[in-house]
């Protein structure tokens, strides 16, 4: 029974002396070795590994891209204009050992790089307009209309000057944390999540920009309506054209109507005169007599003949 127990109590440290000799390295991770606060080894690669054990302490830094969020802070454009700019970066460390000395942690590393992101931004911010930093107006031709992309979606002023501000940005920024301070990063990108005006400017700013849609859509009506305009000149000049060139052809038609009229009559009165001469007289009875009227006619009058009698007068 004590062998038992020696040999249990015998496993049992070699087990706890086992765990604290082992060490797994993850494939997110990369490992220093501490002996005494010296680094005597790092780790870069996943897999099981040995240290000494309750003399070495493994540190374990994130070999992942690593990202720092920026509190929103107020930064003067240009003409001293403040801005609410969000920004965050992302940067991985590429010498573990290095990133040790300089920022321990990567909390420490947030901070730091944080602040130094938002002081070189903030030098950027100053030497530019806010258009260039916001973006918030719509690119537009010659003639102030609205440039789209192939989808169909404005295209904005500003977002090229913007990313040119955050690779000059990446740049002071990545030549301050490996040139000036080796901290043993790499910083990989810097972005602007979200830059706006400050609360207090806020319904200035929107009655301007109604203001200039307004006057942009003024603009709008005014060319239609000169547009409209012109069609209709052009619809009343097209309307009277054909309604002369109707009429003309009316008047034509109607003349050549009336001389085949003519001509039918002139020949129905060269082949029997005394009929004609009748049916005119009719038609003059038709005019001139009236119920109860009383006509004094000379005895010869021709008009008087076919009053006088149902006989055919001879001559006229």
């Amino acid at each position: 029974m004590r062998n038992l127990i020696i040999a249990a109590i015998v496993i049992i440290v070699a087990l706890f002396l086992l765990r604290q000799a082992l060490y797994v390295v993850d494939v997110t991770e990369q490992v220093i070795i501490l002996r005494f606060g010296e680094v005597v080894n790092t780790r870069t690669t996943p897999g099981l590994n040995i240290k000494v054990p309750f003399v070495d302490t493994v540190v374990r830094l994130d070999k992942r891209i690593l990202r720092i969020d920026a509190r929103p802070v107020s930064m003067p454009d240009r003409d001293k204009e403040n801005l609410i700019i969000d920004i965050y970066a992302r940067y991985r460390i590429t010498d573990p050992v290095q990133f040790r000395k300089t920022l321990q942690t990567e909390v420490t590393a947030r901070n730091r790089l944080g602040d130094i992101v938002t002081s070189t931004l903030r030098d950027q911010v100053a030497l530019r307009d806010r258009e260039d930093i916001i973006g918030a107006k719509p690119q537009v031709d010659e003639n102030d209309v609205t440039i789209v992309d192939d989808e169909g979606l404005p295209l904005v002023e500003g977002l090229e000057t913007r990313t040119e501000i955050l690779n000059e940005v990446l740049k002071i920024v990545d030549e301050e944390t490996t040139i000036r301070n080796d901290f043993g990063i790499k910083m990989i990108d810097v972005r602007i999540k979200r830059a706006d005006f400050p609360e207090v400017v806020t319904a200035s700013i929107y009655t301007r920009m109604r203001a200039e849609r307004n006057r942009i859509a003024a603009r709008f009506r005014a060319e239609g309506e000169e547009e409209d305009r012109k069609i209709r000149a052009a619809t009343d000049r097209d309307r009277d054209v054909i309604l002369a060139e109707a009429e003309r052809e009316s008047n034509q038609r109607r003349g050549e109507g009336e001389a085949r009229a003519i001509s039918i009559l002139a020949e129905a009165l060269n082949r029997n005169p005394e009929l004609f001469a009748f049916l005119r007289s009719l038609e003059a009875y038709q005019r001139i007599i009236q119920q109860q009227d009383t006509i004094i006619l000379s005895s010869d009058s021709p008009l008087f003949n076919y009053l006088k009698g149902p006989a055919a007068p001879a001559g006229n």
